[in-house]
């Protein structure tokens, strides 16, 4: 009988520890400052955001044994997974809740980089990286929309992709090939299934690894200016930060999955392209563009959003300054600024969509301007000299300096688009006209 040697298993421990100890350090920095270790200024938002990207791509795996990428099954296959699969509609569910939350975290990660200035002292790539992860984040919600097959996905990507050809030159011919055609069919099931399994994940992993390294060589998390004793305060990643981003993953799984095992993943009806829903309406996370397409033309809209995406990928420049670098606000004034940008927001924005659904009519006021200007240019034009005033207003009443003032302006911006999407969600019912929710 062979003998068991425990120096073997001893040997095998260590070298295993030994590998995952290294993978860690390829992702992280080997030692980090104590002050960044505090929940309260990173909130776990990254780690959260990986924790739930292997959530996917776990959950991801197991639906591909079950769901067939066919018109004729795809619907099919995801009710016998909900009601013949065991486990199947919880798999399905913490999906389906994870890549919403994924959504969400993404954005709120990116807002905690803005406003501790973490897109500093060098680190532009990286936050551009974090611009790219955004957009492949919605590339992947948008993508797995569609294969339930369902009214609410068929429609919902049938109102989303009619946007894209509202683009000037190029919007015809991108939305031809994301549908693979001129409609939404067997040919577009395909490529948002092919995307949604195959390119995107490796365009995801391969940015993230990217983003990773860049925050690993820039030392971690961006903080304010150390002392000589701060400085010193440096604390080993294992197990002083493996131990919290442990702790984080599981909070972020256990919730997960009960909220998945209370809430199902939506399905309504099979798809039926004959009969559209009243009202018709994109993604949620399309809704506040939506909204946007009923006040002003659609390529006034589009340009908007494209002015605002090229306004935060080109941020390092714009706010420059690196004295208030890891400060929350930038500073007191800067607080006031995101409080007063954030209630301005509140305030007007509902204000605008409903004197403009009752009372304003730019084409009856200007009858002989083309319609391009009447409710594309002129209204652009407008919200871009509102958002400037907002901004002067701001460093005015506040007495900021450019990037306190720049604080409110991203308050005002991001609480508008939420807005936005919560009346694109709630207040519109049939025909898009205003409507309470109760």
């Amino acid at each position: 009988m062979a003998q068991h040697n425990p120096a073997v298993n001893t040997d095998n421990r260590n070298y295993l520890q030994l590998a995952a100890n290294n993978i860690i350090l390829h992702l992280h920095p080997s030692r980090v400052s104590a002050a960044s270790l505090r929940f309260t200024y990173a909130w776990g938002l990254g780690g959260t955001a990986a924790t739930l990207v292997l959530m996917l791509i776990t959950t991801g795996i197991l639906l591909m044994f079950r769901y067939e990428p066919t018109v004729g099954q795809a619907y099919t296959s995801i009710k016998a997974l909900e009601t013949e699969v065991m486990f199947g509609a919880l798999v399905r569910a913490i999906h389906h809740w994870s890549a919403n939350l994924l959504l969400i975290v993404t954005c709120l990660h990116l807002a905690r980089v803005f406003l501790t200035g973490g897109f500093k002292q060098g680190r532009t790539s990286t936050w551009v990286a974090g611009m790219g992860l955004l957009l492949l984040v919605v590339a992947f919600n948008f993508t797995g929309y569609l294969l339930p097959w369902d009214q609410l996905a068929y429609w919902a990507i049938t109102v989303s992709t009619s946007l894209i050809n509202y683009l000037p030159l190029v919007g015809p011919v991108i939305s031809r090939f994301i549908l693979a055609g001129p409609e939404v069919g067997q040919a577009a099931l395909s490529n948002f299934y092919a995307f949604h399994v195959a390119v995107l994940p490796i365009l995801l992993l391969v940015m993230m690894a990217y983003h990773f390294w860049k925050i690993r060589k820039n030392g971690g998390l961006t903080q304010p200016p150390a002392t000589d004793e701060q400085a010193a305060s440096r604390l080993s990643t294992i197990p002083h930060l493996i131990q919290r981003e442990f702790a984080a993953a599981t909070v972020v799984i256990t919730g997960v999955t009960i909220w998945a095992m209370l809430v199902p993943a939506p399905l309504e009806a099979l798809a039926n392209p004959t009969q559209s829903p009243n009202p018709a309406k994109a993604a949620w996370y399309f809704l506040g563009l939506q909204e946007l397409l009923l006040h002003m033309h659609a390529l006034a809209a589009i340009g908007l959003v494209g002015i605002m995406l090229l306004g935060f990928i080109w941020l390092p420049r714009l706010d420059p300054q690196t004295e208030n670098i890891g400060l929350y606000f930038r500073s007191r004034k800067g607080r006031w600024a995101a409080l007063l940008g954030a209630f301005l927001a509140v305030d007007i924005v509902p204000l605008l969509v409903i004197a403009d659904e009752y009372w304003l009519d730019l084409p009856a006021m200007v009858p002989h301007w083309p319609v391009l200007i009447s409710t594309g240019l002129l209204p652009l034009i407008l919200t871009l000299l509102g958002l400037l005033i907002i901004y002067d207003l701001l460093r005015l009443l506040l007495k900021a300096d450019h990037s306190e003032g720049l604080v409110g302006l991203f308050s005002f911006i991001a609480v508008s688009l939420v807005v936005l999407t919560i009346i694109g969600i709630l207040f519109r019912g049939p025909n898009m006209a205003l409507v309470l929710p109760f």
